[in-house]
Order: C-alpha cells, then structure tokens, then sequence
C-alpha cells in the first residue's frame, strides 16, 4: 500500500499536475478577479436629469499619472494594459459595439467590424509568391504582422456630465473611447498620429473589471481598470463640448497656451454650473 502511495505522488510530480505545484506557480493565494462584473449603473430618469453637457477628453499615456493604463506593454501573466484589455475583448466577441472615429464630429453612428477596428492598430496580413527550392514550384506564403500596442499611447474619451435632480449631485459617465496610435510612418518616416476607433464603454466595463491595475504601493491591493475609471483615477485635459457651431473642439478656434486656458476655462465653468444648481 505504502509503494502504491508513494508512486501515485511520484507520479503527479512527474507529470506537473500536482496541486501543490500549481499553486505555487500561480501564486500564494488565487485571486477572485476574474469572476468579478461591472457593477451596474443605477437607473436614471430622464426627468431626474436637470442639466447635462458632453465634453471630449483626452487622455495622454506619457503623463506619469496614466501609466498604470499603459504598462505593460507586453503582456504579463497576472497584468496587461489597457489596449491588451480593449483588444481581448474585441477577439472574443464580448465587445460587438465599435465605431467608426470621424474628425470632423464624435458621434457613434457607423459600426464597424472587429477585423477592420484590428486593422486601425496596425496589423495587417501580407502575402507574397516563394519558390520552393527543391521543387522550384511557386507557393503563396502569408505573413501575419501583429499590432504593435505600445504604440497606443493616448484615448480618447466622450463622457456626459449631467445633474441628478433626486440626488443633487453633479455626476459624470463615460460613453465611448477610442485609442490613438502614435507611430513613425513606414513610408514618409515621419512621426504620425492617428486615432482608431470608438468602442461603447458601458459594454466593455465587464472587460475592464476583470482586470487589474497595478499599484506601484501594494500588489495585494490593486483595483480594476473599471475602478480606476469609476473613481476618476486618471489625468485628461478637455478637447471641447457640445455646442451650437457643430460641436466644434477647442483647437479649432484656439491654438497653443490659449487651447490650454480655454480647456482650464471649460474645467472651472463646469465647477461653478454644479454649485450654481444650488439655492443657499
């Protein structure tokens, strides 16, 4: 009975199932991250809502404060960044809502499909004509070249600021995000800069919950990327708002340090419209 004990355990050491094994390779204790979902957003009126404003925001990954949303740039076992999160649920169909990104306005009208929003990363499959050496025939090989995600390296995000009249808070939610692709052009070698596509935030909350976000403090204590949004954990300068002259951004009638004050103007406006919803 011993010897049947004792090569039954040899056995599982052997062949690398051991449960204890496993455990150590996976960590000191499993994580309860990856059955987690979104929590919903609570239900809202549209007589609750006394004011809203859609605002457009850009979020730079280079900013120290944004580069929990850009690391790693490639994919670890426990982490991945934002774009890797984006591009996951895309290839698996848990995110089906995608939008063309047109500069002239930032609506979300003209859907696309999965493969064309993989092809505005940068990947892309090329083919081309070998000859077989030993039988000198011709073969069509195909090259798949993957994106590159570090290119990524800012979002945009259109999220609308309404007043909840039940609640007297001032709330915001997001509604759609796009990446931006900074990369040197292949044939002009000059620097370009080229936004993606929009993906419907509410449908990929579930994604972002299911992820975590590192924290350089603790690793026991890391947050999900839907909480670091939830929590507007995150910097971004204000690109423009809803308006009458076709939704104009702040860059087509203003440049350089006054763009900057403009978009500081926008922020401040929208402090005082809160407390001015108020009576004292």
């Amino acid at each position: 009975m011993k010897r049947f004990v004792l090569l039954f355990i040899s056995t599982l050491l052997l062949s690398g199932i051991s449960p204890l094994l496993s455990q150590e390779l996976e960590g000191i204790y499993e994580k309860g991250i990856l059955e987690k979902k979104a929590v919903p957003y609570p239900h809202l009126r549209e007589a609750d809502v006394m004011w809203s404003k859609q605002l457009v925001r850009l979020i730079d990954l280079r900013e120290k404060m944004n580069h929990s949303l850009y690391y790693p740039t490639v994919q670890m076992p426990d982490r991945k960044n934002l774009m890797g999160v984006i591009l996951e649920a895309i290839r698996s169909g848990e995110v089906t809502s995608i939008y063309n990104f047109n500069l002239a306005d930032d609506e979300m009208t003209v859907p696309m499909l999965p493969a064309e929003a993989e092809d505005k990363l940068g990947g892309y499959v090329d083919t081309m004509v070998v000859i077989d050496p030993v039988t000198g025939t011709e073969e069509l090989s195909i090259l798949e070249h993957k994106a590159n995600l570090a290119e990524i390296k800012q979002y945009f995000i259109k999220e609308e600021w309404y007043f909840d009249k039940k609640l007297s808070t001032m709330k915001v939610r997001i509604v759609g995000i796009a990446p931006v692709r900074l990369f040197q052009h292949p044939e002009t070698g000059f620097p370009t800069r080229s936004a993606t596509f929009w993906v419907y935030f509410p449908e990929l909350r579930n994604a972002l919950t299911r992820n975590e976000v590192f924290n350089p403090n603790n690793d026991a204590n890391r947050i999900s990327f839907d909480d670091l949004f939830m929590q507007r954990r995150f910097s971004g300068t204000i690109l423009g708002q809803s308006n009458v002259y076709d939704n104009r951004r702040i860059a087509d009638y203003e440049t350089g340090r006054m763009a900057l004050l403009e978009a500081e103007r926008v922020k401040e406006w929208l402090i005082n419209t809160e407390h001015d919803m108020w009576e004292y």
